[in-house]
């Protein structure tokens, strides 16, 4: 299902589900890194070398949702298909909206609704995350995803950084 509407953030490039005073979470971090980047080489860059208990926790995540009727997600396969547009799937998320500089992400499911947007501004990205909850499940769901998507976000966007510093390093 791709969105008809879209609320935007203070930043006008950022895409929320809906206004930041409706929304069950919100999340938006940012890095400043050492050269300009592209939404599709950051997106390569994060998910083709993620933290080694990710696989781990979308095991247990898929594990535990699957009693609750939601469908696995199995994690990130770090792939960019070519010639990648709007209405295609990217790993588990549809895609929404794209361009080299904003890649707009959305989950849903009967339990609750989830947008990603990944953002670049020349040497700065930007991952904002939105969700809306539908019910009981998806309110339990969210507390232990909150505080680990907060912290792999976190985690990511120095990892991306450190891998950039270490790639323009003459000794690397």
């Amino acid at each position: 299902m791709i969105i008809n509407h879209v609320f935007l953030s203070e930043n006008s490039n950022i895409q929320l589900l809906a206004p930041r005073e409706q929304l069950n979470f919100y999340d938006s971090q940012s890095v400043v890194l050492p050269e300009e980047i592209t939404v599709p080489d950051a997106w390569r860059m994060i998910v083709s070398n993620p933290l080694p208990i990710m696989k781990l926790a979308f095991q247990i995540r898929d594990r535990i949702s699957s009693c609750f009727g939601v469908k696995p997600i199995k994690g990130f396969s770090g792939q960019w298909p070519d010639n990648l547009q709007v209405g295609d799937q990217l790993d588990f998320f549809l895609v929404e909206h794209i361009s080299l500089s904003v890649l707009t992400l959305t989950a849903r499911d009967k339990h609750l609704d989830v947008m990603t947007c990944i953002t670049t501004d020349k040497t700065e990205l930007i991952i904002t995350s939105s969700v809306k909850t539908h019910n009981l499940f998806g309110r339990l769901y969210m507390l232990p995803v909150a505080i680990a998507h907060r912290l792999i976000v976190r985690s990511d966007l120095k990892r991306l950084k450190h891998k950039m510093i270490k790639d323009q390093s003459p000794l690397a």
